[in-house]
């Protein structure tokens, strides 16, 4: 009797656990992914799942029509085929941070000698050697 109690007990942990670390993320997942795919916008870039990377031009229910920027082609791809939103309009009107420091402070002091390493004692003896 206690051996089959275990038993079932142990199946339910093992359905939580496959639960909790498989079912539940790809759901997350699957949810995110229609979020994006609901709320894009004329004007936005994207890459799709075969890699290619445009601008939405027009969308409908289920498609959307991507703008490449070579040569200004027009691709339509299914809205399921979009992998992620790389800019959109919302991201270009962000305030940007004030406290960003001058680019003069961000170059390397080009003025500054720079001293080469001490070569150790084996190299060293080895051009002694050489010589």
């Amino acid at each position: 009797m206690q051996s089959s109690v275990a038993n079932i007990l142990l199946l339910v942990v093992f359905i939580a656990m496959i639960y909790f670390m498989m079912i539940r993320p790809q759901r997350k997942k699957d949810k995110e992914d229609r979020e994006m795919r609901s709320s894009l916008q004329v004007g936005d870039e994207i890459i799709t799942i075969g890699g290619v990377v445009g601008k939405i031009t027009k969308i409908t229910e289920k498609t959307v029509v991507v703008e490449t920027a070579s040569g200004r082609n027009k691709i339509e791809f299914l809205k399921t085929a979009i992998a992620s939103v790389t800019r959109s309009d919302a991201v270009k009107d962000a305030p940007k941070k004030e406290e960003a420091e001058p680019e003069e402070e961000k170059r390397p002091d080009r003025d500054k000698k720079v001293t080469p390493k001490k070569l150790s004692r084996k190299a060293e003896d080895s051009e002694e050697a050489a010589e």
